[in-house]
């Protein structure tokens, strides 16, 4: 298993933020209309997402693979390059949201993404909400999924 560590990311890092957005999109959700140029993509991340969000990258020997950002309870977005999922890289992303937000966490993913769904649901995710897609940009069905962790009672 390649060694991955994690830090937070620099405005140097949104063109390989994109590529691994772009990569592990295409890979999982083929379906999925692609509505923004790889140069938008790019631009989006280092003017919206770096600047205004908290944002940590997954490094593989210095090279960027994967990524987090967080906007208040959401998780906006995660995402690991193909050629690096499955060697714990989201799992450890996620727990690092769960340190930032440990009162609970939001996130939106495409209802036909079923590896996304269920990597949510099986660290505690429960889906609340499942939209027609009218709200998101690529007009596609959609769910809200919440992580509340349980607090122990005063009692406890």
């Amino acid at each position: 298993m390649a060694e991955f560590s994690l830090r937070q990311a620099r405005s140097e890092d949104a063109i390989a933020i994109a590529q691994a957005h772009v990569d592990a999109r295409r890979v999982a959700m083929p379906w999925l209309p692609i509505i923004h140029s790889f140069e938008d993509t790019v631009n989006f991340f280092a003017d919206f997402v770096i600047p205004n969000q908290i944002v940590w990258v997954a490094e593989v020997d210095s090279e960027v693979v994967g990524f987090l950002a967080i906007e208040g309870a959401f998780v906006e977005h995660l995402y690991i390059a193909p050629t690096h999922q499955g060697l714990g890289i989201g799992d450890t992303l996620l727990r690092k949201a769960k340190e930032l937000r440990p009162d609970g966490l939001r996130l939106w993913t495409f209802e036909r993404n079923l590896r996304a769904r269920k990597f949510y649901e099986n660290r505690g995710f429960v889906a609340r909400e499942f939209t027609d897609g009218s709200r998101n940009e690529e007009r596609t069905p959609d769910v809200l999924y919440d992580w509340n962790p349980v607090k122990p009672s005063i009692d406890d």
